[in-house]
């Protein structure tokens, strides 16, 4: 088992007095047996109305309402949590499914149809060349090798580069530019796999690393793929390997553009600065 400190803390600035709007957070991990919150703060400034509730996808959602006109606002979220996926390679996958292609089970496909259908449809050439160029109709492979392989060469073939701006890009943008952040290139694995009848979903969450050029204070963004019998796993292209110990789930979507950490509104005066710091301590 392994214990972490994550410290999330998000600081906007406004050129004036301004009345906030409801804020929405995901900042809490998605406890399982994996995963163990032991302690949970949240410090938010002006003084706010909290709600509590679970989202379609299980996550856990906080509402934020304000009174007060303010200048500023601060929030500051500190978690410990017990880490147990020590083995992440330790899974079983049922036997119909250990080879691609394969076809999930009726009763499965209801629930993950909406998980297989590909944001970008119909995809570009360049999009269903690069696939094409990693697998192609009539190779047999085992799934996990065929999901390893491609978030391998995302990983060596797309050059990271991290993005302030908000939004992510497109699989094609990607592999145009041939750059991406960890957003962009999830996305990127999540349609390739998508076109390939996969269902997967994107996550949000926080990486335990060394600081490096991809990691140094910021949330993380991997995929999580469904295969039957062993369920949800994650696969992080940005690494080029399976999701482990270090990585902590906060969110999970359909699309990427579902899950940010903090979103809201404000009215009054037009400017803000934002200051983002994240710290994931080893305990």
């Amino acid at each position: 088992m392994r214990r972490y400190k994550i410290i999330h803390r998000t600081y906007y600035n406004f050129s004036g007095a301004v009345l906030l709007g409801p804020h929405t957070m995901r900042l809490r991990p998605r406890e399982d047996h994996e995963l163990r919150i032991e302690s949970s703060v949240l410090n938010i400034s002006p003084d706010a109305s909290l709600s509590w509730h679970r989202d379609v996808e299980d996550n856990s959602v906080v509402m934020a309402t304000f009174n007060t006109p303010t200048n500023k606002l601060a929030i500051e979220s500190e978690v410990v949590i017990q880490q147990y996926n020590l083995s992440p390679l330790d899974f079983v996958v049922a036997d119909y499914a250990i080879n691609y292609p394969f076809a999930y089970l009726q009763e499965d496909w209801d629930v993950l149809a909406p998980y297989a259908v590909p944001i970008e449809q119909p995809a570009s050439d360049s999009l269903t060349d690069w696939i094409a160029g990693l697998w192609h109709p009539g190779e047999q492979i085992q799934t996990y090798s065929l999901l390893q392989r491609f978030a391998a060469h995302i990983q060596q073939t797309i050059a990271y580069r991290r993005r302030e701006e908000a939004g992510v890009q497109s699989a094609l943008q990607t592999l145009s530019s041939g750059t991406g952040s960890c957003r962009d290139l999830a996305n990127l694995f999540m349609e390739a796999v998508r076109h390939l009848g996969i269902a997967s979903r994107f996550v949000s969450g926080y990486l335990h690393a060394q600081p490096s050029s991809f990691d140094y204070g910021a949330t993380h963004a991997w995929v999580e793929v469904f295969l039957p019998g062993a369920g949800w796993k994650g696969f992080d292209p940005t690494l080029g390997n399976i999701v482990g110990t270090e990585h902590v789930a906060v969110a999970v979507a359909r699309k990427p553009e579902l899950v940010p950490p903090v979103e809201g509104s404000f009215s009054g005066p037009i400017g803000a600065n934002l200051d983002v710091g994240v710290w994931v301590i080893d305990l």
